[in-house]
């Protein structure tokens, strides 16, 4: 056992140092999958896989702080998860909330919360939304990490829209004037992560090989990676592996 933890360091480190610091990307988006199935693995329940899930999230930011990774987008709670059991929802919740809480008081990281807060329930909201604020008022440098929660790809775009149109109705404009003004860039600079560049890199855990609607509109360009650790067991030379691949890519960005 001892033999195979040395060899497992001297690979990490190998596949480390091969990494051109030149090709790390600047923005990583993760979908945190195969909480529940790993639970299930285990003969555990659900909860302890989301808790085990939470838990890795200080590992992967510090992995991408050492690499000089800028913003890192989690996202913890889609739209959709929100149909599940009250019971599960409650649960993961309150998980959810101590993970943000944890992020915002570590110190070392710029807390953004994107996603629909006002489709949870009121308590949560509140406590998210604090933790924001918290870490606004500590915390001014370090890598962005954006936590997706009540999240959707395509809320978002609606949202943009939204927010768009009321900018063009404050500004005195026709919904003519703006059926033929309206460009990409007005949508992008309403989405939540305005401001922010786009995802270089997504990484899926739990193999499955689908974006779920996660930053539809940013991802366009983005280079894909999936991975088959469930989101527990997701480790440090899971995420070199990953750099490695992204830094062997040819970028065409759509053309």
């Amino acid at each position: 056992m001892k033999l195979k933890s040395l060899l497992y360091q001297l690979y990490e480190r190998k596949l480390a140092s091969g990494l051109d610091p030149n090709r790390i990307p600047r923005h990583i988006g993760v979908i945190l999958d195969g909480n529940r199935r790993w639970a299930r693995a285990v003969g555990s329940p659900t909860a302890h896989g989301h808790r085990k899930g939470a838990d890795k999230i200080a590992d992967l930011l510090s992995w991408c702080a050492d690499v000089g990774v800028e913003v890192v987008t989690l996202w913890m709670l889609s739209t959709d998860n929100l149909a599940r059991s009250k019971t599960e929802i409650a649960a993961l919740l309150d998980i959810i909330c101590t993970a943000v809480a944890d992020i915002a008081d570590d110190g070392r990281w710029q807390l953004r919360v994107v996603g629909a807060l006002d489709l949870l329930p009121d308590a949560a909201a509140k406590e998210i939304s604090a933790a924001q604020e918290r870490n606004r008022e500590r915390v001014s440098s370090g890598v962005v990490v954006n936590v997706a929660i009540g999240y959707g790809g395509r809320h978002e775009i609606m949202d943009a829209i939204r927010a768009y149109l009321r900018h063009a109705e404050a500004a005195g404009k026709t919904l003519a004037e703006v059926a033929e003004t309206i460009t990409d860039r007005d949508i992008g600079e309403n989405l939540y992560t305005a401001g922010l560049p786009d995802p270089d890199l997504v990484i899926r855990t739990s193999g499955e090989q689908r974006l779920g609607g996660f930053l539809l509109w940013q991802s366009v360009h983005s280079e894909y990676y999936f991975c088959e650790a469930y989101w527990p067991d997701f480790r440090r030379v899971d995420f070199l592996r990953a750099l490695r691949d992204f830094g062997q890519r040819e970028r065409r960005m759509g053309r």
